[in-house]
Order: C-alpha cells, then sequence, then structure tokens
C-alpha cells in the first residue's frame, strides 16, 4: 500500500488532504505537534506521530522528520503550513533522499511567501495591484502614507489568515497602528484600501516540473472571518478565465511547481479584480474544489510518484461549500447584518451546499473539533489567536 506522510494534522487544511489520500486507499500517516489535532480523529488516519515545534525548534524538527523516514518506508512527504513547507523546501535535496518532496525550492518559495515581492512581480508583469509602498524605515511610512492616501492598509510581508493587518482611516492613528503591526512583523508594506463592493476570488493551481500547469480552479468568497477580510467561511466555484490566465503567467514567471492560490479582490472604481498575495501552500477553502471535481491533493500525489498527471482544466459552476465550524458561525455573530445575509445563514438545504469539516463518511474531526473546543473553553490566549489578528 502507497504511504504519504502529512503534516500539521491539527490545521483544518490538513483535513481536506487527510480524506482525499486516505479515501483512495493511500495509508496516510498524520503527525503533528500535538496530540489534540483535528486530522487525528479522521478515519483514514492510519497512524499518528507527535513531533517537536516546527516553528520554535526548526533543526529538531527537520532530524524528527528525516530520522521518520529513514526508519519508515513513504511514497511522499506532504507538509501543510509555512513553517513546516518552509523547512522541507530549504533542506529539499536531504529530504529528497528519503521520499519525493512535491515542493518548490527555497528561493522560490520564499519570494511567493513575501507580498512584498509579489506585489513588484506585480508590477513588472503587467498584473493590476493596489498602489503599494515599501518601508525599509520608519521615517519613511508617513510620506509613504501620503502618497497611497487615507484610508489605507498596513499589511505584513508574510503572515496568513489576515494575521497582522490593521486598517487606518485616519492621519492621527498612522504612528501608533504602524508600530504596532511593526513590532510583529518587520516592516510592513502601505497599501491602497480596496472598497468593499466588490468580488474577492481565489486561484489555485497545480503546476509540474516543467512549470506547466496541471490543474486550475477558482472559487468567489460569499462570506469570510473576520467581517472586513480574513479566510472565506462561504464560497462558490466559478469561472474567471481572466485571472487564471494571470495567475499561470505569475507563477511560470516564478518556474513555480507544486500546488499554489492566488488570491485577488475587484475594486468597484474601476471594476478589475488586484492581486493581493499567493500563497505557497495548500490553502483553507481546499474543499471546495475537491467537492467541484478537482482533487489536488491526489493529483500532486500522482503528479509526484507517477511523475505526470492528466491535467483537470474544468469543473461545474455553481457548486458553494462552507466553513460553518467555527467560521461561519464567527462571521454571523461579527455580522451587524447577519439576518440579511445573501445567501441566509440558516440556508441548509441546499443541493450544491457542501462542508468544509463536517461529513457523515468521517465524523471523527467534527468529534474531535468539539472536545478540542471544551479543551481551550477557558484559554485566553487562544481565543485571542481566534479574535485578535
Amino acid at each position: 500500500m502507497p504511504r504519504v506522510l502529512v503534516t500539521d494534522a491539527g490545521t483544518r487544511n490538513s483535513i481536506p488532504i487527510i480524506r482525499s489520500l486516505g479515501s483512495r486507499g493511500i495509508e496516510v500517516v498524520a503527525s503533528d505537534e500535538s496530540w489534540f489535532a483535528l486530522g487525528f480523529f479522521s478515519r483514514y488516519c492510519s497512524r499518528r506521530l507527535v513531533y517537536p515545534s516546527a516553528q520554535r525548534y526548526p533543526e529538531r524538527w527537520l532530524n524528527w522528520l528525516t530520522e521518520e523516514l529513514s526508519r519508515h518506508s513513504y511514497d511522499m512527504v506532504m507538509p501543510v503550513s509555512d513553517d513546516t513547507i518552509g523547512i522541507v523546501s530549504e533542506h529539499r535535496d536531504e529530504v529528497s533522499k528519503y521520499t519525493r518532496v512535491p515542493v518548490a525550492d527555497y528561493a522560490t518559495w520564499f519570494m511567493a511567501r513575501d507580498k512584498a515581492e509579489v506585489i513588484k512581480l506585480a508590477v513588472m508583469e503587467d498584473v493590476p495591484h493596489p498602489r503599494t509602498r515599501f518601508i525599509t524605515d520608519l521615517a519613511q511610512v508617513k510620506t509613504a502614507a501620503e502618497e497611497i492616501g487615507f484610508p489605507l492598509v498596513i499589511k505584513p510581508r508574510k503572515s496568513s489568515g489576515s494575521r497582522g493587518i490593521a486598517y487606518v482611516e485616519r492621519v492621527q492613528d498612522l504612528t501608533e497602528s504602524y508600530r504596532m503591526v511593526h513590532s510583529r512583523y518587520e516592516f510592513p508594506m502601505i497599501q491602497e484600501f480596496i472598497p468593499p463592493g466588490g468580488g474577492a476570488y481565489g486561484v489555485f493551481l497545480l503546476f509540474d516540473g516543467k512549470s506547466e500547469p496541471k490543474a486550475v480552479f477558482a472559487h468567489k468568497r460569499l462570506r469570510e472571518f473576520p467581517v472586513r477580510g480574513g479566510p472565506s467561511t462561504l464560497r462558490e466555484s466559478v469561472h474567471k478565465p481572466e485571472l487564471v490566465e494571470m495567475s499561470i503567467r505569475l507563477l511560470k514567471k516564478l518556474k513555480w511547481y507544486g500546488v499554489a492560490m492566488v488570491e485577488y479582490k475587484e475594486d468597484p472604481r474601476d471594476g478589475q479584480s488586484k492581486i493581493m498575495e499567493i500563497n505557497p501552500r495548500f490553502w483553507g477553502s481546499l474543499p471546495l474544489a475537491i467537492a467541484a471535481g478537482v482533487d489536488f491533493p491526489y493529483l500532486l500525489y500522482k503528479m509526484a510518484v507517477e511523475g505526470d498527471v492528466e491535467a483537470v482544466l474544468d469543473y461545474p459552476q455553481g457548486i458553494r461549500c462552507r466553513w460553518l465550524l467555527p467560521g461561519d458561525i464567527l462571521h454571523f455573530l461579527t455580522n451587524p447584518n447577519r439576518f440579511k445575509l445573501e445567501p441566509s445563514f440558516f440556508n441548509f438545504s441546499k443541493n450544491n451546499r457542501r462542508d468544509d469539516f463536517i461529513s457523515a463518511k468521517d465524523p471523527g474531526p467534527t468529534i474531535g473539533f468539539f472536545i478540542i473546543l471544551l479543551r481551550h473553553l477557558f484559554s485566553i490566549k487562544k481565543w485571542r489567536h481566534v479574535f485578535f489578528r
């Protein structure tokens, strides 16, 4: 039986990967830094491993990984988070001695993760983007803000899930807001604020070793948490060929390999969809693509193990997928227009509505969610992580 090692089983991104591979007869060994990991509750998880924190102890984590790979035969290792992907990518030659490693080289991955470098690449490739200023000295902040104009966005160069982003509407709040973000994420960018009213889109892609696209998919965000900007809690499959073309052009320029997601936001002032960032890893809305027939984890596995895969470039529109626990519930609770949502929060019966997480075929992670919720019920640190980004 083929075997794959999946990391970061405590993240929701890992659940669709474990289910995708496990349901196709692939043995999935899930691993995480905690025994309380959602992926460990899945019926498709054959073994469960706990490792040192990749964020706090990268060298110890790498030693753990190479030792595990040397002791057991794996067809592929599939890192999921920025921390584990970064280590595997940086040490790709070493890890490749033991198994297949379907990630981009470190220089390429590092550039794709840096939002400032992505905007610079968009400028070179004539891809629409928000007006942006790059800060290298605190003395530049006021001038940059004046050039951009208010309201504006202070955005970390490297973060995920909208963490660290600050919206500044008045010049009086600029200095304090910038210093607060800078204290956590060094020298964030200052960027034009795209007003609400336009759509937000994600383009998902899989590239082979020649940087040719082997799978594409696009979705439109319908809801998100935090309400002002964050991971999608409800989204729908759409066809956006112009965004797919721009995304392919950018990633081919990077000589990309593996999976990536490119995010865009439509500016209602001119109707242009402008690039926000590249996520050089699996994304939280992955279940929607799988539900629409574009199974990125399995396609990545086949491409890495067999050397190639038949391209999947089409899919049905109008498929919806929801992250109810806890994402869409939090959106409902924090949205002042909660009873006027379209589609309604209480609409659970549509045939084209799937859930990211809840599954009758694999109920374990849902049960695990409530067990973990009880464990962290009185954890101030955990709740701050959820609400304060």
